[in-house]
């Protein structure tokens, strides 16, 4: 994840945003940079690598200015070169930015066809123009940040200083957090509390749609209406830990909510949004040429190789196998010459897994990986790596790691359809599309989360819980089950909707809830009719889907959760959410420890 530091200050700040950078290292980068206000103009310094590189051209070159921003990028639109780094600037303005803009592209182009002229490949820079624009058409920097910032689609957080303005500094987040923090006679912005912790413990967390005017002695904030709003202001308590909890009583909670940014850290790691199309790291096979792909992973990471082998078989068209990493290699699979063995992991260290791997080297296996740590063993033993960029995760029950592993998941899909000659440049655009849609209504699917902590309450009171899903959220059923009985010790067990009537039937009565996961799609109906017999023997059904799925299923549901309507494509993903708070809210309502339940490891290192 990139990472944002901003400074209002009385002193020199250079030196005091690079500290702060410094603690935001955890989330992993490519080039870094830091732009300040000097005799009112805009300067800044930035170095493609790490914090080294740019500390050495501060050495060469020093910053003077007392309001500056920072940041880390990990690169997303456009190569990891010093050219791509943050700030971006014009003349008029410097910005920082975490996320993605889903329709930079449309901008982009219409600020070109007025004169603008780009220097970078990344979407971020739009922002810059945008702001200048709205400048240049006479309006004061906060409203021209502001207008700016309407226009924006996607999940993003922004920092941004004007020429002339040393007491002005203007912050929105949507999607991605951002939070403000309060000093003596100076402000402070930061992509989290940790960042800031050296310089202040009043921290004021952004709620998405929110854009805040800072100056050092006042913060306004208004909220996606314009009004302005409260947000309370926090005394931020950091352990000696790399990562706090931010705005949020566990650890879950808050990777649950950073989906929205690592989902679009990932797929800017996997999608050139300019071109529309899938990049992948250099690869020592063909996926044109692959007989089949075998995924190997455990627990969760296991079910989105599940969702995956639906994607790669309607996609690609090429046969996938699917195999418990602890199961895998006693059973002596026979594997073709120049198969492709996929392993999923979180941690890169599972021995389940690595012991797999072993195995598919012998068997002349291409190896390939989908790990959340670089520097991992299945990592290093693996020929090619395909990163998953979701950040560190602390709670044990996997969240972002899980959404991130189907993101790759789903591009590698796309790239072997296309490589494959199974769908064509049209059909990928589309997909791309789809895909870079993902951190926008993940946000907005995470924005009120009340009905489900409502519902979780009468849930926590269940013994047991069935899931149940068809096709490609047949997987995300067993997800489901999986992270209730992990975090809240409920009995859940999740099946294929259409294997409800060979046995799992004959446990529904009145007092069991049954999650229905139906998105409204080709599978909808089906799925509905599943639903009705367990309505028709009192059955206690939640159903989650989107507003028409909810209204065509019509009467007789216990609750509803309304997600937004999606690509049925990448829905998967979309509905690892609720099903996500679901469990977390059930947990808190019972009282269990939510990030470290018993028995449980974040990492299986033995078999």
């Amino acid at each position: 994840m990139c990472g944002i530091v901003g400074i209002l200050g009385t002193e020199p700040v250079a030196g005091t945003i690079m500290d702060g950078l410094k603690r935001l290292e955890y989330r992993g980068y490519d080039s870094a940079g830091i732009a300040t206000l000097v005799n009112g103009a805009i300067e800044r310094r930035r170095a493609k690598g790490k914090l080294k590189e740019l500390s050495q051209k501060l050495a060469e070159a020093p910053l003077a200015g007392a309001i500056g921003i920072g940041h880390t990028r990990w690169a997303t639109h456009g190569a990891p070169t010093t050219q791509n780094a943050h700030p971006h600037v014009t003349e008029d303005v410097a910005i920082v930015h975490n996320g993605i803009i889903e329709n930079f592209r449309e901008l982009r182009g219409l600020l070109e066809a007025q004169g603008h002229t780009f220097s970078t490949e990344t979407d971020s820079e739009v922002v810059a123009h945008l702001v200048t624009d709205n400048l240049k058409a006479g309006l004061a920097p906060p409203e021209a940040a502001a207008a700016a910032i309407k226009k924006l689609e996607g999940a993003f957080a922004i920092g941004i200083i004007f020429k002339g303005e040393d007491d002005l500094m203007v912050a929105a987040r949507q999607g991605s957090p951002l939070a403000v923090g309060a000093g003596d006679g100076e402000m402070y912005i930061g992509s989290d509390a940790y960042a800031l912790a050296p310089m202040t413990n009043r921290v004021t967390y952004l709620e998405d749609g929110d854009v805040a005017e800072i100056h050092k002695e006042s913060l306004t904030i208004r909220n996606r209406q314009g009004d302005i709003v409260n947000r309370p202001e926090k005394i931020a308590s950091l352990s000696s830990t790399l990562v706090d909890k931010g705005d949020h009583k566990h650890f879950m909670a808050k990777e649950i909510f950073e989906q929205p940014e690592v989902i679009g850290h990932t797929l800017g790691a996997y999608v050139n949004q300019l071109k529309q199309c899938i990049n992948l790291p250099d690869m020592p096979f063909d996926l044109a040429t692959i007989p089949k792909i075998t995924l190997i992973a455990c627990g969760t990471a296991s079910y989105a190789a599940l969702v995956a082998k639906y994607w790669f078989e309607q996609l690609a068209r090429i046969p996938v196998e699917v195999d418990i990493a602890s199961e895998f290699r006693y059973r002596e699979a026979a594997m073709p010459e120049g198969g492709l063995a996929l392993f999923i992991s979180q941690s890169g260290e599972t021995a389940d897994t690595l012991a797999a791997l072993r195995y598919c080297r012998d068997q002349g296996q291409h190896i390939a990986s989908v790990v959340n740590v670089q520097e991992s063993s299945i990592a290093r033993l693996s020929d090619v790596l395909f990163p998953t960029h979701a950040g560190p995760e602390i709670g044990v029950a996997s969240t972002k790691a899980f959404t991130c592993q189907l993101t790759v998941l789903a591009a590698l899909a796309v790239a072997a359809g296309r490589a494959r000659g199974k769908i064509g440049r049209d059909a990928e655009i589309r997909l791309v599309r789809m895909l870079m849609e993902i951190p926008r209504v993940a946000a907005e699917m995470l924005r009120d989360e009340s009905k489900i902590a409502t519902l979780a309450n009468d849930l926590s009171k269940a013994s047991d819980v069935l899931y149940l899903g068809r096709g490609v959220h047949y997987p995300i059923a067993l997800e489901g089950a999986l992270k209730l009985k992990e975090i809240s010790y409920i009995h859940a067990e999740g099946y294929a909707a259409g294997e409800l009537k060979h046995g799992p039937i004959a446990l529904i009565d009145e007092e069991m809830p049954v999650v229905v996961i139906a998105p409204c799609d080709a599978m909808f109906e089906k799925t509905v009719s599943n639903m009705q017999e367990v309505i028709a023997r009192s059955g206690k059904v939640i159903l989650i889907s989107d507003d028409k799925g909810i209204e065509l299923a019509g009467e007789g549901t216990w609750a509803t959760i309304e997600v937004p309507y999606t690509d049925p494509f990448v829905a998967p993903i979309l509905y690892a959410l609720p099903i996500q708070l679901l469990a977390y809210h059930t947990a808190v309502a019972k009282g269990t420890d939510v990030d470290q339940p018993r028995n449980l490891a974040k990492s299986v290192t033995v078999e």
